[in-house]
C-alpha cells in the first residue's frame, strides 16, 4: 500500500471513530478513486474545480427554502425589522469577502493548503466541524498575513 492510500484509510478510521458522515464519504470517496485508478483522470478535475464544486452544493442547500416557497419575499421583509437579520446580514457580506481572498491564497500557496487542509480534517474529525473551513480559513490566515506585513 502506498502513501496517500494509507492516509485516507486513516482519514476514514478518524471519520469513523468522530462519527462523521461527511469525512467518511469524502475519504471513501477519493479512496475507492484512488485503488481503480480513476484518479488520474478526476483528482486533477476535483483540485481545479471542487470547491466551486462544494460551494454550489452548499449554496443550492441555502436556496432550497427559497425554492420550496418556506421563505419568501414577506419573510426576508420580516427578518430585516430584527437587529440579529442585520447582524447575518454583515456576518455574510464579511464571510464572503474573507472567503474571497482565501480562494487565492489556496490557489497559489500549496503550503498553506495543506495546513489548512489539516486544521479542517482536525476540526471535522475531532470537533464536529463543517468542512467549510479551508475556503474561510484560507480567507482567514490571508487577512493576518497582510496585517503581519503591515505591521513589519
Amino acid at each position: 500500500m502506498n502513501g496517500p492510500i494509507i492516509f485516507l484509510l486513516l482519514l476514514l478510521g478518524i471519520g469513523l471513530l468522530a462519527k462523521n458522515s461527511s469525512l467518511m464519504m469524502a475519504a471513501g470517496f477519493l479512496l475507492i478513486l484512488k485503488i481503480t485508478g480513476l484518479d488520474a483522470k478526476i483528482f486533477p478535475y476535483l483540485s481545479a474545480k471542487g470547491i466551486n464544486l462544494g460551494v454550489t452544493v452548499i449554496t443550492i442547500a441555502v436556496l432550497v427554502p427559497i425554492a420550496n416557497g418556506s421563505i419568501g419575499f414577506k419573510e426576508l421583509l420580516d427578518a430585516m425589522k430584527s437587529p440579529y437579520a442585520w447582524i447575518a446580514l454583515a456576518s455574510g457580506i464579511a464571510v464572503a469577502l474573507i472567503a474571497k481572498n482565501g480562494v487565492v491564497l489556496l490557489a497559489n500557496d500549496p503550503h498553506i493548503t495543506v495546513a489548512l487542509v489539516f486544521g479542517t480534517i482536525l476540526a471535522v474529525a475531532l470537533f464536529k466541524g463543517v468542512a467549510v473551513g479551508p475556503l474561510i480559513g484560507a480567507g482567514i490566515a490571508y487577512l493576518c498575513m497582510q496585517l503581519v506585513q503591515f505591521i513589519k
